[in-house]
Formats: C-alpha cells, structure tokens, sequence
C-alpha cells in the first residue's frame, strides 16, 4: 500500500493517477508546464470544461502541492495566477510523454483537425 495526503493506494500507478487523473487535471498541467497562466487564461486553452470543474480540480491540484494559487490583492480587479510548484514540475515528463503519445497516435491512425 502506498499513502499520500491521507489516501491510501494498492500500488504506486494507482496514487499518480490519483494525483493527475481525470479528465483535466493533465491537461490543467500541460497548460502550466512552462508558465504562469491566470484563471481566464486557463479557460481559453479549455474551452469546454466548465467553470465550476476547472475551480475545483485546480483547487485540488493546490492542495496536492502540485500548483500554486498566488493572489494580487494590492488593486482591483482581484488577479489570480497559477503556477507549477517544484514538487509539481516533476511531472513534466509524465505530462509530455502522454502529450506525445497522443500526437503519435494522431499522426500515425488518425488526422489532426485544426
């Protein structure tokens, strides 16, 4: 058994994808592997995941330590950016291997729409 953050997982490919599993929260990753991205920026590279999920796995990702919420407060309007952490950033290769499975399969079965 493996523990992390109080969950328990029957094996170490269990808690991975229990951390960057789903639907978004890889992609929410791959978007952040080499920036800093404010929330509507986050939205416009996702246009169809809705509000209230992005909210929450980006939440949920900040609670694992894999991304940082900082908040500008000093003026209005009220400016959220997100950032990979450095326990976070050790992801990346994860997060580019399945981005480049995905184009190989593209390009090899498939057609790429633009």
């Amino acid at each position: 058994m493996y523990k992390f953050k109080g969950k328990e997982y029957p094996c170490c490919a269990s808690l991975t994808m229990g951390v960057i599993g789903g639907k978004w929260k890889t992609v929410i990753l791959f978007h952040l592997r080499d920036k800093t991205l404010r929330y509507n920026e986050l939205r416009k590279e996702m246009p169809s995941v809705t509000e209230r999920t992005l909210s929450l796995q980006l939440k949920t990702l900040e609670e694992d330590g894999i991304i940082k919420r900082k908040v500008y407060t000093s003026k209005p309007p009220l400016k959220v950016e997100y950032s990979l952490t450095d326990f976070g950033k050790t992801l990346i290769p994860v997060v580019q291997s399945i981005a480049d499975w995905g184009v190989s399969v593209v390009e090899e079965k498939y057609e790429m729409i633009d």
